[in-house]
């Protein structure tokens, strides 16, 4: 994966850094893995704005992705490497030895024509699916389950990739990308490897059209405007605001927002870097 700069032949080129494509195979998805999706443009059941900011966008068809890998055992060949609208990561299309289709977040370095497997046997090669059990000790990691069977929850964007440091009675210690160091069941499944796309980062929209693509509306700032509308407008001149917070008066940096008494906080041993 590779992102190309563009020649600054219109101001919306300027600044317009985008990926190259290079790795995807094909431009149609499988037509049974392919959902409807309704977009809200913010509007509630009754049409009342709730959301601000959203609306408009192109059109987009979900993708189903197997995050539980259940099938153990059976050995499945990728058949494409595709764009989805709807996650960073690029997706892959699996056909396994039973005739089943699936697509699942494709990792770095995974290849048309490779064999991926999944379950407790299954070798610790990219794309493998296998318990926290069975990961060798140092390995990295991503789409990882929170609890048995639930699916991948975590480390599924663009670039992501955690660690197995250590076991510890009937937990795995996992390393996030955060940096936070936390506990995971061992009977949990991670898939070996990073996420692909980790160029995803380096890209720049260049104008504000590619936004309104995405179905992000202008957002305009809180010190702009009127002190009836939010906490930190009014003021002669550009004024700078006070303390950021929220339209509603919550501080927006620096207040802790965690529940104290969180039932996962037991889980981790060391929280992510600020």
């Amino acid at each position: 994966m590779a992102v190309r700069k563009l020649k600054p032949t219109t101001p919306g080129q300027r600044h317009k850094i985008i990926g190259t494509f290079e790795e995807i195979t094909a431009s149609v998805p499988e037509k049974s893995l392919v959902v409807g999706k309704k977009a809200s443009g913010g509007r509630n059941n009754t049409g009342k704005m709730t959301m601000r900011y959203l609306g408009g966008g192109h059109k987009r068809k979900y993708r189903l992705i197997d995050f539980k890998r259940t099938k153990d055992g059976v050995p499945a060949s990728v058949k494409s490497i595709e764009y989805d609208p709807n996650r960073s990561a690029r997706i892959a299309l699996l056909y396994y030895a039973d005739g089943a289709k699936t697509y699942i977040i494709a990792p770095e370095g995974l290849v048309v024509g490779q064999t991926v497997i999944s379950g407790a046997d299954a070798a610790p090669e990219v794309g493998n699916a296998m318990p926290l059990a069975n990961i060798p000790i140092g390995t990295v990691i991503h789409n990882i389950e929170l609890r048995p069977g639930q699916g991948a929850k975590m480390v599924r964007s663009a670039g992501g990739f955690a660690q197995l440091t250590s076991r510890e009675g009937g937990y795995a210690i996992i390393r996030m990308p955060s940096g936070e160091t936390r506990k995971i069941l061992l009977t949990c499944k991670a898939t070996i490897g990073s996420v692909g796309n980790s160029d995803h980062g380096l890209e720049k929209s260049g104008k504000a059209g590619r936004s309104r693509w995405l179905g992000r509306r202008p957002r305009n700032r809180g010190v702009v405007m009127n002190p009836v509308d939010h906490p930190m407008g009014g003021g002669e001149g550009r004024a700078s605001g006070g303390h950021p917070r929220s339209r509603k008066g919550l501080y927006a940096k620096g207040l802790k927002t965690r529940a104290p008494k969180k039932h996962s906080s037991k889980y981790i041993i060391e929280r992510r870097k600020k």
